[in-house]
């Protein structure tokens, strides 16, 4: 391998991407109409080996495997939202599980999970304005409902990795240092974004090198920062930011996050597990496949594989 981060080699890392490049998952309408065999065949194509589930995904866990396994593919995660702290405990445990269930049929071991109970990022309101600050009650519930769900993910073999995400209680550097000081290191793992935690105004860098040992499930996610700033200074909702650009993938020099640094802390650092190239983007005008090939040669260049 000659790339420059030698410690993230194929023996200890899986490359992923996300389908929120050829539609996105949290606003239906941002959607040109790709289908669900285009979508995963053209992630193959661009050399991925897996990827996260979509909404136009079949639900028949039996379907979906054998359309991935087609293609070479494999499931990085599936995504629940929770409600613990507006007192939908017993839900919340119910999606998990289901999702467990499903996660146990199509292969995989990582679930990821973030607090979506009074999030303000899929209302049409100013996203920076309008994220909740959670009370010490609201942490309470937080933390130990996911200590709970996490538990059950341990004891089928799985990993809850929480993502911290714009809009929600759990959206700095800071929110993510409660959560991890509050959590079961055994049951509760960091699901590292870079681009959520950059358009939060928090250095990822920083905060890679503080949770390194928590984190079991990457993101790599770019910023395109003047679209951050328009944003926030337009009081911007977060449909309104993706509709801007405020997203990209690693390697587009538009992006402002250097990933190479954080790489190599993860690499010195003996992460294992999925790198998932995310960039939420409208395909109306970021072509799919284009990014997608952009990334993927980025991280060859970087990884050196």
């Amino acid at each position: 391998m000659t790339g420059k981060v030698p410690d993230l080699g194929p023996d200890k890392v899986s490359l992923g991407v996300t389908p929120t490049l050829w539609w996105n998952d949290d606003f239906p309408l941002i959607d040109i109409g790709i289908p669900f065999e285009q979508c995963v065949s053209e992630m193959a194509l661009a050399g991925f080996q897996g990827c996260s589930i979509g909404h136009k995904y079949p639900a028949d866990p039996a379907v979906l495997k054998q359309a991935l396994d087609l293609r070479g593919l494999k499931v990085s995660e599936p995504w629940v939202s929770t409600y613990f702290t507006i007192g939908e405990k017993s839900r919340t445990e119910e999606n998990f599980k289901r999702q467990l269930e499903f996660l146990k049929e199509v292969g995989g071991r990582d679930i990821v999970v973030a607090e979506f109970g009074l999030s303000s990022h899929l209302q049409p309101i100013p996203v920076f304005d309008h994220r909740p600050e959670f009370t010490d009650k609201q942490w309470d519930l937080l933390i130990g409902g996911l200590d709970d769900i996490g538990k059950l993910a341990a004891d089928s073999e799985m990993r809850l990795c929480y993502h911290h995400h714009m809009g929600t209680g759990v959206q700095t550097a800071g929110d993510i240092d409660r959560l991890m000081a509050g959590t079961n290191p055994d049951h509760v793992h960091l699901l590292f974004d870079t681009g959520h935690l950059r358009f939060a105004g928090d250095d990822p860098l920083k905060t890679a090198e503080k949770h390194k040992q928590r984190i079991k499930h990457v993101h790599l996610k770019n910023v395109r920062q003047p679209v951050v700033e328009k944003v926030e200074s337009g009081r911007l909702s977060f449909q309104e930011g993706i509709l801007q650009g405020v997203f990209t993938v690693p390697g587009d020099p538009e992006g402002a996050i250097d990933f190479q640094p954080i790489l190599s802390t993860l690499g010195e650092a003996g992460y294992e597990g999925w790198l998932v190239v995310e960039a939420e983007q409208n395909p109306a005008t970021a072509h799919p496949l284009t990014y997608a090939k952009t990334a993927r040669r980025y991280l060859a260049e970087v990884l050196g594989w």
